[in-house]
Order: C-alpha cells, then sequence, then structure tokens
C-alpha cells in the first residue's frame, strides 16, 4: 500500500511540473508578423496593442502617388490583452478590416475580434516536452451597415441573417526554440465564415511557419507565411500565402515591431481567406506594431 501511495505521489509532483526547468520566451512577443506566437501573458499583466498596416510599396496601387503606401491604411487594430492565468490569455480587438473585394463586391468593414489563448504545454530542458504547444481560438463580427442595394446581394456583406456577421478561426501552435537566438514554429488552423461568396466553403484549413532570430540584446528579426489550404487560394485564382517580415525592438515594457507584409489585414478570419496582395507584384506594405505592457 506504501508502495502505491509513494508512486501516485510522484506521479502528481511529475505532472504539477515540480522541479522542471521550463524554456521561456520561445518568442518575445504574442505574435510572431501576422500569426500569434505561443507566448501567453503573466498572470495580472495587460498587453495594449496598436497595428498599423499601410498601402501597397509599389505595383498599380503604390509607388509615389500614394507616397508607397503611406497615405493609405489598409487595416489599423486598437485593443488589448489580458493574462487571467499564466497559461491563459483573453482579450478584444476592434480593427478597420481590410475589405478586400471579393468577386467585386465590398468585403467586410468595422470588425470586433475577441481571442483566447491557452497554453497547453511548455517545453522543457533536459528531457520531458520538446516543445511548447498553445491553443488560440478567435472570433470576429462585423458591425458594419448591411448592404441591401441592388447589385450587392451577393455581397459577403449583405447579411441576409445576423450570424452571417461571424467569422471563427482556431489553431494549434507547436513551437521550439533551439537555442537563445533562433526559435521555429508551426501552426495548423481552421477557419469558418458563416457567409462565403458564391461557391466558396465556409471550412477553409491553413498550415503556418514563423521564426525568430535574435540579433543583439534588443533586436530581433521575425518572418512568417500563411497558406490556406484550399484548391481555390491559390496564384491562379487570384489568392497569396500571407507573408511577413520584421524587426523587434525590446525595451523593456514596451515592444516595438516594423515589418513588411503582402497581407492587407490584421485578423486570421480577415488575411487567412482574402489576401490577395502578391510579392512579387510590388504589392507589400510597411507595418507597425506598438505593445505596451502594464501590471494591474
Amino acid at each position: 500500500m506504501k508502495m502505491y501511495l509513494s508512486f501516485l505521489i510522484i506521479l502528481i509532483a511529475g505532472n504539477c511540473g515540480w522541479g522542471q526547468d521550463f524554456v521561456y520566451r520561445t518568442f518575445k512577443d504574442t505574435r510572431v508578423v501576422n500569426i500569434h506566437s505561443p507566448e501567453t501573458l503573466p498572470k495580472g499583466r495587460m498587453d495594449v496593442r496598436i497595428s498599423h498596416r499601410f498601402g501597397d510599396i509599389a505595383g498599380d496601387n503604390g509607388g509615389f502617388a500614394t507616397f508607397y503606401g503611406l497615405e493609405a491604411a489598409t487595416d489599423v487594430s486598437i485593443g488589448a490583452e489580458y493574462g487571467f492565468s499564466d497559461v491563459f490569455t483573453a482579450g478584444i480587438y476592434r480593427t478597420k478590416g481590410a475589405g478586400v473585394s471579393v468577386e467585386g463586391f465590398p468585403g467586410l468593414r468595422q470588425l470586433v475580434n475577441v481571442l483566447g489563448k491557452l497554453r497547453l504545454t511548455r517545453q522543457e530542458k533536459g528531457g520531458g516536452s520538446p516543445i511548447s504547444v498553445t491553443l488560440m481560438g478567435l472570433a470576429t463580427m462585423s458591425t458594419q451597415k448591411k448592404l441591401e442595394d441592388i447589385g450587392n446581394e451577393s455581397s459577403i456583406a449583405s447579411f441576409p441573417a445576423f450570424n452571417h456577421r461571424f467569422a471563427f478561426h482556431g489553431q494549434l501552435i507547436l513551437a521550439h526554440k533551439f537555442s537563445d537566438g533562433f526559435s521555429l514554429q508551426l501552426s495548423p488552423g481552421y477557419t469558418h465564415r458563416n457567409l462565403v461568396p458564391f461557391e466558396d466553403r465556409n471550412g477553409l484549413y491553413s498550415l503556418s511557419a514563423g521564426t525568430r532570430i535574435q540579433l543583439n540584446r534588443t533586436l530581433g528579426l521575425v518572418a512568417d507565411a500563411a497558406f490556406p489550404l484550399a484548391a481555390s487560394r491559390n496564384p491562379a485564382s487570384g489568392y497569396h500565402p500571407a507573408i511577413g517580415v520584421g524587426l523587434e525592438i525590446e525595451t523593456g515594457g514596451h515592444v516595438f515591431q516594423v515589418n513588411f507584409t503582402n497581407a492587407t489585414a490584421l485578423m486570421e478570419t480577415d488575411f487567412l481567406p482574402y489576401t490577395t496582395s502578391d510579392w512579387l507584384d510590388g504589392e507589400f506594405r510597411i507595418g507597425f506594431t506598438i505593445s505596451r505592457w502594464f501590471n494591474l
């Protein structure tokens, strides 16, 4: 009996993580460029974030006429996240919405986005779990005025029913920190839109990848790519993977990122199904994110 009791205590202690040496800060921020990283906020920490995507630097809509995209904003986001525990973070954001035209009809604007992240496991040193695993969920609702004009009945902004305003995204983030200077992640995901263009499908699978390279004490190079996995989402159909590269600057409780990406939108429910900009045609833009942490 004593032997079984001792075994049970050891098993519980192991599952509770006593004495385990975890790997922290696989990524320095909760985002890579476009996609989420595995990081959650510490308990009691609030992260206020402002993000911006400008217009095309080159291509038909870029160049000096728009001052290389700086006179146009494809998407803007402001919001905050809060660490309810060390493993669970939730947040809410308002985004302009890229509103990409689909089949000639206007896209979605004025988006309210609610997200949650749950850390399932953390990478351990010297054995144990070799990866960090985080589950992320996102719900998006468009608050824009319903399009009822003749000719707009086929638009995804026509909203025949109230639930057509909603879209959802979920993904599993698998990450490994190889060294203090290099981290890598893979993120399979699924996006569901309650209203889609004619002959499109409501569900869309995707696979994303991201990396971070530490350049020095305060600078890091980040990059990611998000690939929709559907026959209709290919360059021949006018769709492209969302690819971004950026430079992170960390100064205490403040993280600033400047980036370049062909994604016009900021949220997965927006950029995964509707990225139509092509890097090779100069249809990429400069963007930035300002993140400020507060202890509450």
